[in-house]
């Protein structure tokens, strides 16, 4: 299916910017991911998308293709980013392929929400092996592709003519930075994904590789936002009443901030966490939103979660 450009670009970019470059995505069929690998097609760029599902992998794959002509975009399904073979083994074949990997998107997540007194180990650990392990295995398997292509483009601060290379953006979360009930699991794992990206900013910021964090907030439309929120009119109302700017975000905004850290106008950026939500993790806290999940009372009642997406299977973001 067709995307209109406007959906997932702003016209403030130079088309042509990441001609012949080489983006790595895991998690890359989800409805924020792909919509960071469709601009970055879209802007001259080729790009592998990885996904536990084939057919979902394979026909993202096909439909990000769409958005320009010649444009290569390879989906390589059956693949867990928590199984660091298989990882490698895309990662090698997408440079094969395609010619290298310059970029890279670490975006393979699981979410839900559950009271830790519902949550049971193995829910806990899945979600700490696909984020945070899932965002270990992801660096350790595109890292040499990254400082090959920073040797080749170079970091500088000055313009290249080859333009940039030699980056990775893992996306993350805000719920740790201020505490959130239902999230003991993902607070633990994105805390974790924060630091591995802090630790890749300090250890290959040597070579020339920058290495960054997106953290999105709500986004319309996403497999986030129906695992996370309620649809109903007085949830969604309450929801952005705690967004300063008043409104959830849009895909765009999210595809905007990973073009602005490819870009060579991202080129000293490193080991930053760049929040896109509008500013509500300013004013979050431990109210989940709508008077049906009000904290405290809400966990006190020992009632199960309902009105959202379930947990029982772990979403890409």
């Amino acid at each position: 299916m067709s995307v209109p450009r406007e959906r997932y670009l702003s016209n403030v970019w130079r088309d042509g910017i990441f001609t012949d470059k080489v983006l790595f995505c895991t998690g890359g069929a989800g409805t924020i991911c792909s919509m960071q690998v469709r601009a970055f097609v879209a802007l001259g760029g080729n790009a592998c998308i990885i996904g536990r599902n084939v057919e979902k992998t394979e026909k993202g794959a096909a439909d990000i293709a769409t958005v320009r002509a010649g444009a290569k975009v390879l989906g390589i399904g059956a693949v867990d980013v928590r199984d660091p073979k298989a990882l490698q083994a895309a990662a090698d074949r997408c440079a094969r392929e395609l010619g290298g990997i310059d970029f890279a998107i670490a975006g393979a997540a699981g979410n839900f929400l559950a009271p830790m007194a519902q949550l049971s180990p193995n829910a806990f650990k899945t979600v700490i092996d696909i984020d945070a392990i899932g965002s270990y295995n992801t660096a350790k398997a595109v890292m040499p592709y990254l400082v090959e292509s920073v040797k080749k483009h170079g970091n500088t601060g000055k313009a290249q003519p080859t333009g940039t290379g030699g980056r990775i953006i893992f996306i993350s979360a805000s719920f740790h930075f201020r505490g959130m009930p239902l999230q003991a699991h993902v607070m633990a794992a994105k805390a974790a994904v924060d630091q591995i990206a802090h630790s890749v900013a300090i250890e290959f910021g040597p070579y020339g590789v920058t290495s960054n964090v997106i953290t999105p907030g709500p986004i319309a439309g996403t497999e986030g936002m129906e695992r996370l929120s309620r649809s109903d009119e007085h949830t969604v109302t309450e929801s952005k009443r705690q967004i300063p700017v008043g409104r959830w975000g849009e895909v765009k905004e999210i595809a905007d901030a990973t073009v602005y850290l490819f870009s060579e106008a991202g080129s000293y950026v490193n080991g930053n966490v760049l929040v896109v939500d509008g500013g509500q993790w300013r004013t979050s806290g431990a109210n989940m939103g709508g008077a049906a999940m009000k904290y405290p009372d809400f966990l006190l009642s020992g009632a199960v979660v309902e009105g959202v997406k379930s947990g029982k299977r772990t979403s890409k973001i």
